[in-house]
């Protein structure tokens, strides 16, 4: 593609679309800064089609899929600006002191807009799931891996049900083998990504209860969950794994732990104990 913008790309391309592929570009095309943080699922709906004209209209301009399609428009917006930015707000001419500033403030709105998007019924039905499950299943993929494996460090110190495997074969083979009795937690920003959504179609073809962690409440993993959390971090294309997406899903799963340890007060008190007492041999 070299330098060429996605707005020279859609408009060289236009007489070429069908009508539904039409109605995407011109979306596109009056909402750029919208749909950059926008999921297939999001965009397919504002245009009233389908995921799979979202699919085709990228296909047709010889991208491979809408992830591709967003690193474009992302390219292309900080084309247009003079100023580059490394995120929504943060530029090259930052000072420390600005720096320091603004990573605070996008912080602190992503936990604001966590906050602001919890549902205590949904919070409550996945504790209990989680209580009543013979296994608890985290999985993620790259960054939301590392969230997943922080999620199992967090609950094995209460409880010796919990799994994460970090390899995405694993992870399949895990998913095949769950049961009614299991419930997957499963961790993904953009609620897109092929592997993990081929988890949640063998778990829940297990019969498995599946827990979804993302930022968007419609994306293809959302349509497997039972239970969606969302988490309120904007991530650009260009700013995968952010860290104010991972704080606003640690700070979900806290929030899981912390009720999860209330509602099993003994037993979680008493594996505390044994846990903590394990590892004081290997500290001075």
């Amino acid at each position: 593609m070299g330098n060429q913008d996605i707005f020279s790309l859609i408009h060289s391309r236009y007489n070429s679309f069908t009508n539904t592929e039409k109605k995407v570009a011109d979306y596109i095309l009056e909402n750029i800064k919208d749909v950059i943080y926008m999921s297939i699922t999001d965009l397919a709906d504002e245009c009233n089609v389908g995921e799979s004209s979202v699919f085709r209209f990228c296909k047709t301009m010889d991208l491979k899929g809408y992830q591709e399609f967003k690193i474009m428009l992302a390219h292309s917006i900080t084309l247009d600006n003079e100023t580059p930015q490394l995120s929504s707000a943060i530029t090259m001419q930052d000072t420390i002191a600005e720096l320091s500033s603004k990573v605070l403030s996008s912080n602190v709105h992503a936990l604001t807009e966590t906050y602001n998007l919890l549902s205590e019924s949904d919070i409550a039905h996945a504790v209990e799931c989680m209580i009543n499950a013979q296994r608890i299943h985290f999985f993620g993929v790259g960054s939301s891996l590392m969230t997943a494996m922080e999620a199992k460090n967090k609950f094995m110190r209460i409880t010796n049900k919990t799994e994460c495997s970090v390899d995405s074969h694993l992870q399949i083979m895990s998913a095949a083998l769950m049961s009614e009795q299991d419930v997957a937690v499963l961790i993904s920003y953009s609620g897109s990504t092929k592997d993990t959504i081929e988890v949640a179609k063998v778990a829940k073809e297990r019969g498995a209860k599946i827990i979804s962690i993302t930022r968007f409440a419609k994306s293809p993993l959302t349509s497997f969950a039972d239970i969606t959390l969302l988490c309120g971090a904007n991530e650009g294309p260009l700013q995968g794994g952010s860290l104010s997406a991972k704080i606003s899903q640690l700070y979900l799963l806290d929030l899981l732990y912390l009720e999860y340890f209330k509602k099993t007060n003994k037993e979680s008190v008493h594996n505390k104990e044994l846990t903590a007492q394990a590892v004081i041999e290997k500290m001075f």
